[in-house]
């Protein structure tokens, strides 16, 4: 195979040693050179193809260290129930009624990305699904992944009754006559779906029972997607059996869309430890990273854990998934075995306790244990601090303060503005980093980059403009920080000698751009191991 030359380019290398260039070239999947264009040639020999980038940007491949692939290539398969898509209870009936139009009867009918915070009448019923079908069970989940409304034939289906017993770490709603509503909040999800793993109270179980052949089907059609937004590299922070195996027959049969770092669920740790397995393990293209657990529940549906209550009526208390001790003992046990942690956390209150079990985590972890926080939502300024004396990443997820920042600001007041507070999180020398959280919020890391730019809510308010970083670091913080949280900093993040070859050619030049453009933009060519994976010229 020929070498590939790209020429006539703004390279930003994120690399210290020569952080910018003019061309590169690339070999073997591999990195050879990155320099002016007579280097760049003169490493890439004759017969080498060419891509003039005519001024355009070019980065490393973008890395989303906390990005739900199968999941997200399920949403995708699905009814649409994104705002601004779906605004409404009844918008939302009438997308299951045309689902269900073509959908036969008894086929589960299931949406993605329900956000009824924005919606006037408030959080579906069951007996408004009800209105769309009868005829089939019906799963709307939450645009955090920590919830979902159901109709009435789901219950049935699952044989749930008004005496239903909440779960640890969940609920099922109910209303002011103790009926049950349709809605199911966190580990409560549990019970509603057809599974295919049983992960208890170990976090939100959205692992659906599904054909493996469909499973596939999906992965193989998100290549696009996630290829032209400029991903090369995601992590998936919640695997159990279910995406593990789809993972490892794509990548039998080469169809995994980008490189794929799996997070195991906690539920795994007694299975794992007896076979001796910690990662990192496995290769370049599939492997397993930190081991994933759960603290609080979520911003987006009210669940996460505050010191003080919030809401416009303060009625959100919030819900823990552990008492503070078995937290702490899971997490502690988790590095005594040889695993990077990383803990799901929202709340100050589930801050300290997810704190404590770093510390707990820290005296039996090895020498570079690189804990990671996800989410990591509202820190206060003494915890952010003490995040410095375990070496913490702050896993950051900035859509959010987009498209549900209007109902922080309502439903948090000023606590909102200190929300992923990325500016004191560098200023203190700690390494966030960017992710989308998708299916939760868009996989396109411009639109990460912009919302960590401009921190401005879907309406246009400021909201911790202060906390705002600037855009090279916004870059860093989506490739080569990515890489460093992932533990792969040696061979991508960077574009640098010998390093693999994934790099993004934007549609741009992404300095010249004006920052409300940011999001505008797209991947104009993507080369993934070498090999251009996508050309939109």
């Amino acid at each position: 195979m020929s070498a590939l030359l790209i020429h006539n380019a703004k390279v930003l290398t994120m690399d210290d040693a020569a952080p910018r260039a003019t061309a590169l070239a690339i070999a073997d999947g591999r990195v050879l050179e990155v320099s002016d264009e007579a280097g760049a040639r003169a490493a890439a020999g004759p017969g080498a193809r060419e891509i003039d980038a005519g001024g355009r940007t070019v980065l490393p491949g973008f890395i989303d260290p906390h990005n739900h692939l199968l999941s997200t290539a399920e949403s995708l398969a699905a009814v649409d129930a994104r705002y601004p898509v779906v605004a409404s209870v009844a918008g939302l009936v009438a997308a299951v009624a045309d689902e269900a139009a073509r959908t036969p009867s008894g086929q589960w009918i299931r949406a993605f990305g329900m956000d009824d915070a924005k919606y006037p009448e408030g959080r579906p019923t069951r007996q408004a699904l009800d209105e769309a079908t009868t005829e089939h069970p019906v799963i709307v989940y939450h645009v955090s992944g920590h919830q979902a409304a159901v109709n009435t034939a789901a219950l049935q289906w699952r044989g749930i009754s008004e005496d239903v017993t909440d779960p640890a770490g969940g609920a099922l709603l109910r209303d002011e006559g103790g009926r049950l509503t349709g809605m199911v909040v966190d580990s409560a999800m549990e019970l509603l779906l057809p599974l295919a793993v049983d992960i208890g109270c170990h976090g939100p179980n959205f692992h659906t029972d599904l054909p493996a052949e469909q499973l596939l089907g999906w992965l193989a059609d998100a290549r696009t997607p996630f290829l032209s937004a400029g991903l090369t590299t995601i992590c998936d922070p919640q695997v159990s059996k279910r995406e593990l195996r789809t993972y490892r027959a794509a990548r039998a049969a080469g169809t995994l869309p980008v490189r794929t770092v799996g997070m195991p669920l906690s539920h795994q740790l007694d299975e794992l430890a007896a076979i001796g397995l910690a990662g990192p393990f496995g290769d370049d293209w599939l492997r397993l990273g930190a081991m994933k657990f759960y603290s609080d529940g979520t911003l987006l549906g009210g669940t996460a854990k505050f010191t003080r209550p919030y809401g416009e009526h303060d009625q959100f208390t919030g819900s823990m998934y552990w008492e503070p001790e078995q937290l702490r003992t899971l997490v502690a046990r988790a590095a005594g075995e040889g695993w990077q942690v990383a803990v799901h956390t929202q709340g100050d209150y589930a801050m300290e306790h997810t704190l404590d079990a770093i510390a707990a985590a820290a005296r039996v972890s090895g020498p570079d244990p690189r804990p990671r926080i996800e989410h990591c939502g509202y820190p206060t300024p003494e915890q952010a601090k003490r995040f410095t004396d375990y070496g913490v990443i702050p896993v950051n997820q900035p859509n959010f303060l987009h498209d549900s920042g209007g109902d922080f600001l309502r439903r948090l007041g000023d606590r909102a503005h200190r929300l992923q507070p990325m500016r004191e999180e560098l200023d203190l020398g700690l390494r966030p980093v960017l992710s989308s959280d998708s299916f939760v919020s868009s996989l396109r890391p411009l639109d990460t980059i912009a919302n960590a730019v401009r921190r401005l809510t879907r309406e246009g308010a400021e909201i911790g403009a202060d906390q705002a970083v600037t855009l090279h670091e916004a870059l860093r913080m989506h490739t080569l920080d990515a890489a460093h949280a992932l533990g792969m900093e040696d061979r991508i993040g960077s574009l640098a000698r010998g390093k693999l070859a994934d790099v993004v050619i934007l549609d741009r030049d992404i300095e010249a751009t004006p920052a409300d453009l940011l999001s505008e933009g797209s991947a104009w060519v993507t080369v993934l191991d070498g090999e251009i994976a996508h050309d939109a010229r």
